[in-house]
């Protein structure tokens, strides 16, 4: 751990967000800022953990992931089922408090069941939803749902020796296929409705948003940092030399004797952790989740976020998932003004993609290193120097 806070670009990331997060929190406390604004900052500071995890399995294992957004879906999902439940439940006991005999557990739990469920035709509550009452325990779900399930296709792909386009191609299936079981009706999660007032958080009726989205601001910015750290720790020393060779010619890393399946799982498995985490912050402050947040689409999204910040780079994916983002809101918000071709009409909530999409390209072709290269010029060292040349034995 000394070697990771030893490299001046950790510590230089770590001030920097908290510099950030204090102004931000000071602003909003004196009003100079809206909720709304709050909200999206937080949001952003999530993209940035679940780019942080795609960087590490991309950038330095050089697995091209485009499932991992699935993993971010399954922690908003698991913390929705919990706040979904709960605020029913309140709602059910305050409703029937006043009932000349007190309601049975069995009554209460039939009537939240029509109160979630009802929408797509159903009363009675899923067996996906046994732990829902429990905050513990579906908070414990955040975890090992998503890395169960990327135990079990990353053991599965890795052990199949599946590299390559292949691989990918086999993480955004995995994604579709996701997405499109929790489209139904009958999926257990209310289908295309999916969860929604995620942003009414139990317990806290009475608590202002405002008040509820510093918090989760404050809650997003920690995540990040304590998943940077992790993150170069996990790239550090040995185990990072591994990955980085693994990354360049995981057959001579094979042949030299390690057990090149055991380390692809294990980042397999910790970025889904990390992106689950990620997502399990970021919906309460979006206030809604459906099963198309988890289309192959927003994965894409994700990659495209650590190729423009610089690829191999920790603090390369923060910047590109924040520049990328913030873009986003701004040019799809309605804030932009739309330009008047004469013979057409450039409409930037509909050619925002195309900008992104452009910039792509151009950053690929002519500036690989991203946002993250122009640190260069000022000679700031990446959390671990990218990997040069052949991989090397370690002893």
């Amino acid at each position: 751990m000394r070697a990771v806070f030893a490299q001046p670009s950790t510590i230089i990331v770590l001030l920097a967000l908290a510099i950030f997060t204090g102004t931000i929190v000071v602003m909003a406390g004196n009003g100079d800022i809206s909720t709304s604004l709050v909200k999206v900052l937080g949001m952003t500071l999530c993209f940035c953990l679940a780019a942080v995890a795609m960087d590490l399995i991309w950038g330095y294992t050089g697995i091209l992931s485009l499932g991992h957004f699935a993993f971010f879906g399954i922690g908003g999902y698991a913390v929705g089922m919990w706040i979904m439940y709960a605020r029913t439940e309140a709602i059910v006991v305050a409703a029937q408090a006043s009932a000349a005999l007190p309601p049975t557990p069995e009554e209460i739990r039939s009537a939240i069941g029509t109160q979630i469920f009802g929408v797509v035709g159903s009363a009675e509550i899923p067996p996906l939803w046994m732990f829902a009452h429990s905050f513990w325990l579906q908070m414990l779900m955040v975890i090992l749902v998503p890395g169960l399930l990327a135990f079990v296709f990353g053991w599965l792909a890795f052990r199949s020796r599946v590299t390559g386009v292949y691989l990918s191609i086999l993480t955004q299936a995995m994604t579709l296929a996701l997405a499109l079981y929790l489209f139904q009706n009958d999926s257990g999660l209310r289908g295309n409705n999916g969860l929604s007032g995620l942003q009414n958080i139990p317990g806290f009726e009475g608590t202002p948003q405002s008040d509820i989205s510093i918090a989760f601001f404050i809650a997003s910015a920690v995540a990040l940092a304590l998943g940077y750290v992790l993150c170069a720790w996990v790239v550090s020393g040995k185990f990072g030399s591994v990955i980085r060779g693994i990354r360049d010619d995981e057959n001579r890393v094979r042949f030299l004797g390690y057990q090149v399946t055991h380390f692809k799982l294990f980042v397999f498995v910790l970025t889904a952790v990390i992106c689950a985490i990620a997502g399990a912050l970021y919906y309460p402050q979006a206030g809604i989740i459906n099963p198309a947040e988890i289309a192959p689409i927003a994965s894409i999204y994700l990659a495209v976020w650590v190729a423009i910040g610089g690829r191999g780079r920790l603090y390369g994916a923060i910047l590109g998932a924040a520049t990328v983002s913030l873009l986003s809101t701004w040019f799809t918000g309605g804030r932009v003004p739309d330009i008047d071709l004469g013979f057409t009409r450039i409409l930037w909530v509909d050619w925002w993609t195309v900008l992104l999409g452009l910039s792509f390209v151009l950053v690929t072709l002519f500036a690989p290193k991203g946002l993250a290269g122009l640190f260069d010029y000022l000679r700031l060292p990446s959390a671990v120097k990218p990997y040069k040349g052949e991989p090397k034995r370690i002893k």
